[in-house]
């Protein structure tokens, strides 16, 4: 990782946009890695950057599914919403076919250290969520590939 920023995110309506700005430079491909404690606010940012990409139904927690998938059309670009969080080895990834699912995709990746984590790949975009105050903070690690494009 190459750049690190931080984003104060005091309610909701921060969260939606950060997700937004994340959704409007979002690539096949890139991975948003979603690091954070249980209830730092994971879901509602992937909840928030599905929604900027177009799709207006429910997004649920991925927790017990693990993966749920959201195509392109109606979204911007195909998107992979995972929650890693019950893989007891980050083997269990080739179990899933996670690869597969990934081309042509980008990926919403909670709790990556579970899966063997992304921070290696270019294409990846690290988010780490704390709470701070009632609000939060996102702290933000971009990796070569997303130099030039992050807000």
């Amino acid at each position: 990782m190459t750049q690190e920023s931080r984003h104060l995110l005091p309610d909701l309506a921060a969260m939606a946009t950060f997700g937004a700005a994340i959704a409007k430079v979002l690539r096949p491909r890139d991975v948003v890695a979603l690091e954070g404690g249980l209830g730092a606010g994971k879901t509602t940012l992937a909840r928030g950057i599905i929604a900027a990409l177009g799709y207006l139904g429910e997004v649920p927690s991925p927790t017990f599914t693990i993966i749920e998938l959201y195509e392109s059309p109606p979204l911007k670009l195909p998107v992979i919403h995972a929650d890693f969080y019950r893989l007891k080895h980050p083997s269990e990834v080739i179990e899933l076919g996670l690869d597969d699912y990934r081309d042509g995709a980008a990926l919403i990746a909670e709790w990556p250290d579970h899966a063997g984590g992304f921070g290696h790949e270019p294409t990846c975009l690290s988010i780490r969520i704390e709470t701070e105050d009632g609000g939060r903070i996102a702290i933000a690690r971009v990796g070569a590939d997303w130099l030039g494009r992050w807000p």
